[in-house]
């Protein structure tokens, strides 16, 4: 069941936080900002996931994390995308190779799944943030 935004709006700083040499902190609060508008385009065909496993470790998605999906985007090879494989979810990229499409983990234990026809694997949707303590 799906309901309509609420808006909550969080504290936004009004400068950006260096990653490389520091800069000074501003003592104020510029504006806010509502992470439903930043995350999610589409609420109708958004949905959450929690992350099971470590194939995809090396994308920096973790056991545990909380995915955004999105089943409106169209899964183009690249793409992080969650499909339907023998009636469970898996989450792997999506890999155009010699022609043919399969899915790909990001961990070197996990041997690519190829996607051909009459098989029943379904590309559900397309990984669009991945949400994870630090």
């Amino acid at each position: 069941m799906r309901q309509c935004r609420t808006g909550l709006l969080l504290p936004l700083a009004g400068e950006s936080v260096a990653a490389g040499f520091p800069s000074p902190a501003d003592d104020y609060v510029e504006t806010g900002i509502d992470l439903n508008e930043q995350l999610i385009a589409r609420p109708s065909s958004t949905f959450f996931l929690r992350v099971s496993g470590d194939s995809m470790v090396e994308a920096g998605i973790h056991h545990g994390d909380l995915l955004i999906v999105d089943r409106s985007v169209e899964p183009r090879p690249g793409r992080i995308v969650v499909a339907v494989l023998e009636g469970a979810f898996t989450l792997k990229r999506l890999v155009l190779h010699r022609g043919r499409l399969r899915l790909e983990a990001a961990h070197p234990a996990y041997p690519p799944l190829a996607l051909g026809e009459g098989d029943d694997t379904l590309l559900w949707g397309v990984a669009i943030h991945v949400i994870h303590p630090l």
